[in-house]
């Protein structure tokens, strides 16, 4: 061992760093913050600072550290990588100390448990979550926001992928589990979201926790919820009163979203961007509180099953729209509340100063006016939130009697306390301000006796009050009564016994005086902590104002309409649209659409060519859906929609290559997931399934997965597809309905008209959205030739040479073609010869003489019993 590793203070370093080895240890030594080790050597690359060493050679140790006063910054860099960070203070005085000093961890701080910081955003929770797993395939799932004290609880009896997508919804920074917990699972949830693992394995019930589980009659999730009580007392190791009561949800009463169908919709975020900026919360947050943000968020991740419910919320945006002075009012008074959910976790933690708690008295003051404003709307709803809950008077005249209406930020720095509030305050006040007063006549009275008008009375720590004489004024000095106390350069610095008595009675005065203003402070903040469950009540009743203020601003803003709930099952929408898409273009170039799907009606094929507005249609369906559950009006002229269970989206698709894993596979796998927990009450939004694979197979997985939906779940289900030739299961499936995205030609251009329309659409234009890609000239005119040929069937030429260039025998040409060949069911593409070769000539030149004969009918002269008897004929034609 070297010499450097005997020391004691390495060794103390060495003896607290065993007990935190998942963290940093940030070790305090005098000023600065010091870490030692592989702790130094990764801090050092994190941070960016600079990695010096203790001792030479053998002795050598690697070190680095960061100053006291600011290490927040740091700290905060490394828990949003996702590290832990441990604070070792010095717990006694160095001057008293027998030895090294004592030291130990005051703190843990970890991403699930950080209290502030640029961890913390305004509008949203910071969620640390506890998992237990149980016998026969049960699991308790914890949550708890500490900067809040929102605790919630939920139980699992479906699997573990249920577990997955409930935990990802709260977007965890943090996991607890128990340290038996499966390695598998938790690669799991690494493969779904970037998330840290802590271990807990205390599941013993203390008493200050028991009535925080007491209103929980299941054993296990009681146990779920104190191993993330124990873990929060052994981290944070201070007072943690403002955790409310477990609360427990069954997560079968909201609107099921999983991970994919959230991230595909981008209720909360893009999808490429992963910002705020383009998502339904984004055009939905016309919040003005954070609190009330951070609901809305929430809100949206959790949809109401409850009709009843979702019919309160509409009413009271209705009032809202209908009265718009009274809107404004509302809002206006909200701006002034600040989050009353997170001063009251700070005034649990003892993090709360003077100025917060005046936030505190200013955001109480605005809510006798809010109630108010909400009461003159006459919902009854309204009615109920502010009724039933404690508005904090007394609380607000605690404040305004004791606080100073501009404190400091330190609590130490006294000129807290109003005056009149505590009398042994204001009688060392009134010595201060009395002591002071004499001292300036004193000043006065000096400087007329001496005749030295350039004489004062200074003070400093270190010799106190004095009287200060420039050097060529000494000799007007009188004899006897001043005692030198300080030279400087060009003056002397005098006592006098009169102004020593007043200084010590004025620093006395001082002294005591911060000493009892903290001591009240401390005080106060108890009798604060006291209203916390009370706070957090309020604080949901005024978000909850906030919320549905800001569905009514965005509808009314938009053109939104109060959609009918039913429980039928209808979705009958007139004119709707994609709310995020028409926010971000001029609502003048938006095309609606018409949605319907009922009994007879319950599954929509949808074909047309790409970029023609597919998946926004599809989207527009699932964001209304979502809208409307939430309590928001919806973006359409008319609106029927039921009430659904679930939502699941197949959407775009992405490579997992760090999971081993194709487009195709991930295609597969979130829509095994939509097929076999969906139910009659859900909606499905299938994209191009089956395009990640072969075009034989793919076409099949796609019937099939149509022909399952259609008769084994009955969910409403919007599925589009470039597989034109899907569009005869119209004539099988009896519920299937085909509709497609109409496009027109001019001037040998494509102009997507974004309509949807019944039937089926007749080709996919695909070689022009190549030309609005800009592929070069050469290619697009080259695709055209080949389309033609495609088209004639006259392959004998070009298309044999590309198969003998390509060196594909007769047996490879005649195999299944991959996705992006232009080989879909053409006559020809494949080498034949004899009675098949003549059968398919004779079928191409039927469909050549078809297709002439469709482009020359006048459609828009042509009656629609002269449109159907055409088309009748030339069926009878293809099938002769």
């Amino acid at each position: 061992m070297s010499k450097q590793m005997k020391t004691p203070m390495i060794q103390q370093y060495l003896k607290i760093k065993a007990e935190y080895k998942d963290a940093f240890l940030f070790f305090r030594l005098g000023d600065f913050y010091e870490l030692f080790f592989e702790d130094a050597v990764k801090a050092a690359k994190e941070l960016e600072i600079t990695l010096t060493a203790r001792g030479k050679g053998e002795d050598r140790i690697p070190m680095c550290g960061v100053p006291h006063h600011s290490c927040a910054g740091y700290i905060s860099k490394l828990i949003d990588k996702g590290y832990k960070v441990a604070i070792c203070e010095q717990t006694e005085d160095p001057a008293q100390a027998k030895g090294v000093v004592k030291r130990e961890v005051v703190q843990l701080i970890t991403p699930g448990t950080v209290m502030d910081g640029a961890a913390i955003q305004e509008k949203e929770n910071n969620y640390l979550l506890s998992l237990s797993a149980f016998e026969e395939d049960r699991y308790g799932l914890a949550a708890v926001d500490l900067t809040t004290g929102e605790l919630k609880v939920t139980s699992f009896y479906d699997g573990f992928t249920s577990v997955l997508h409930e935990a990802a919804s709260y977007n965890p920074k943090e996991i607890v589990v128990a340290s038996s917990f499966a390695e598998e699972k938790r690669e799991q949830f690494s493969s779904l979201m970037n998330v840290t693992f802590s271990e807990e394995d205390d599941t013993a019930l203390p008493g200050e926790m028991r009535e925080l589980v007491d209103s929980l009659q299941d054993e296990e999730l009681a146990v779920t919820v104190i191993r993330l009580l124990h873990y929060l007392y052994r981290t944070k190791k201070r007072s943690l009163d403002h955790i409310q009561s477990a609360v427990y949800y069954y997560a079968g009463d909201y609107m099921k979203l999983d991970v994919h169908s959230k991230r595909n919709l981008e209720l909360t975020e893009t999808i490429r961007e992963k910002k705020k900026h383009g998502s339904l919360l984004w055009l939905l947050d016309e919040t003005v509180t954070a609190m009330g943000g951070r609901l809305l968020k929430q809100w949206i991740e959790r949809p109401l099953l409850d009709a009843k419910k979702i019919e309160e919320r509409h009413t009271l945006v209705g009032d809202l729209i209908d009265r718009f002075f009274e809107r404004e009012e509302l809002k206006d008074q909200l701006r002034d509340v600040y989050d009353l959910e997170r001063l009251a976790g700070k005034v649990a933690f003892g993090t709360v100063n003077a100025r917060d708690l005046i936030q505190l008295k200013r955001s109480l003051a605005r809510v006798p006016a809010i109630f108010d404003t909400a009461l003159q709307l006459g919902s009854p709803y309204a009615s109920r939130l502010v009724n039933e809950v404690d508005r904090c008077g007394p609380l607000r005249e605690l404040l305004e009697a004791s606080l100073q209406d501009d404190p400091p930020v330190s609590v130490t720095e006294g000129d807290m306390i109003k005056d009149g509030y505590n009398e042994q305050l204001d009688i060392y006040r009134d010595a201060m301000k009395n002591g002071r007063t004499w001292i300036a006549a004193l000043e006065k009275n000096e400087r007329e006796q001496t005749g030295i008008r350039s004489l004062k009375i200074g003070f400093n720590k270190v010799f106190g009050y004095y009287i200060e004489v420039t050097r060529s004024n000494l000799a007007s000095l009188p004899d006897g009564r001043y005692e030198r106390k300080q030279t400087l350069a060009n003056a002397e610095r005098f006592i006098t016994p009169e102004l020593k008595e007043k200084e010590a009675l004025i620093l006395e005065a001082e002294e005591k005086s911060g000493k009892l203003e903290y001591e009240i402070f401390l005080d106060l903040r108890k009798q604060v902590a006291v209203y916390i469950s009370k706070l957090q009540e309020l604080a949901k009743v005024l978000s909850t104002l906030d919320c549905l203020q800001s569905f009514a601003e965005v509808s009314e803003a938009n053109h939104y309409v109060k959609p009918v709930m039913n429980t039928t099952g209808t979705v009958d929408i007139k004119d709707g649209r994609h709310p995020v898409v028409e926010k971000v273009i001029d609502q003048g170039e938006y095309v609606p659409n018409d949605i319907s799907l009922d009994e007879s009606r319950e599954m929509l094929l949808i074909t047309g060519p790409n970029m023609a507005g597919k998946s926004t249609y599809m989207r527009q369906l699932a964001l209304c859906a979502v809208m409307a559950q939430c309590g928001c009006y919806v973006p359409a002229d008319e609106a029927v929609l039921p009430v659904f269970d679930q939502i699941f989206t197949r959407i775009g698709a992405a490579d997992d290559l760090a999971q081993g894993q194709s487009t195709f596979m991930v295609e597969m796998m979130e829509t095994r997931h939509a097929v076999t927990r969906a139910t009659d009450r859900s909606l499905i939004l299938l994209d191009e399934i089956g395009r990640g694979t072969s075009t034989y197979d793919g076409m099949a997985l796609a019937q099939a997965i149509m022909e399952y939906i259609h008769e084994h779940i009955g969910a409403k289900t919007l599925f589009s597809t470039h597989y034109h030739e899907l569009t005869r299961l119209e004539a099988e499936l009896p519920k299937l309905k085909n509709v497609h995205v109409s496009a027109a030609e001019e001037d040998g251009d494509v102009v997507f008209l974004h309509k949807v329309i019944d039937g089926a659409a007749d080709r996919s234009y695909g070689i022009y959205v190549a030309r609005l890609a800009q592929l070069p000239d050469q290619l697009i005119t080259r695709a055209n030739v080949i389309l033609k040929e495609l088209e004639s069937g006259d392959l004998r030429g070009d298309q044999e040479q590309v198969l003998v260039t390509s060196g594909a025998s007769e047996e490879h040409a005649g195999a299944e073609h991959e996705p992006g060949q232009l080989t879909l069911f053409d006559p020809g593409i494949i080498p034949e010869s004899g009675k098949e070769a003549d059968r398919r000539g004779k079928l191409a030149g039927a469909e050549i003489e078809a297709v002439k004969a469709l482009k020359n009918l006048d459609t828009l002269h042509m009656t629609p019993f002269e449109a159907i008897q055409t088309l009748h004929e030339l069926q009878k034609k293809l099938r002769n």
